[in-house]
């Protein structure tokens, strides 16, 4: 997919990218960001926005507290994913916490090990 991506889509692309093993598709028109098959990612980023989804357990309660979130459609929101939508006051070190747990949350161990260095 070769669209240019708004800023805060390129920084949400850069992080997920980051990890060990991830690889990028491009279902219905939007990324998933998948770690040996398993999606952590699913982000829309075009000219009505940009928004993610990520499987939380932990930070789940907090994150649905922040404005424009809400559990994912699709009745994924009851596996624990979580739809945002980032705004101009949104902290990237949160966003960023959130594709992190999402990552720990499916990728198989081996990978984790490698990722923490043990």
């Amino acid at each position: 997919m070769a669209k240019k991506l708004s800023a805060i889509g390129a920084k949400l692309r850069a992080k997920a990218m980051s990890y060990p093993e991830v690889t990028e598709t491009f279902p219905w028109g939007e990324h998933a960001f998948k770690v040996k098959g398993k999606t952590f990612v699913f982000m829309r980023d075009d000219e009505e926005g940009t928004s993610f989804s990520v499987k939380l357990s932990a930070s789940r309660a907090a994150a649905l507290k922040l404005p424009a979130s809400e559990p994912t459609h699709y009745g994924m929101g009851a596996k624990g994913w979580v739809t945002l939508v980032p705004g101009s006051r949104s902290s990237m070190k949160q966003l960023a916490a959130f594709i992190d747990e999402s990552f720990r949350a499916v990728a198989p161990k081996r990978v984790l090990a490698a990722l923490d260095g043990k």
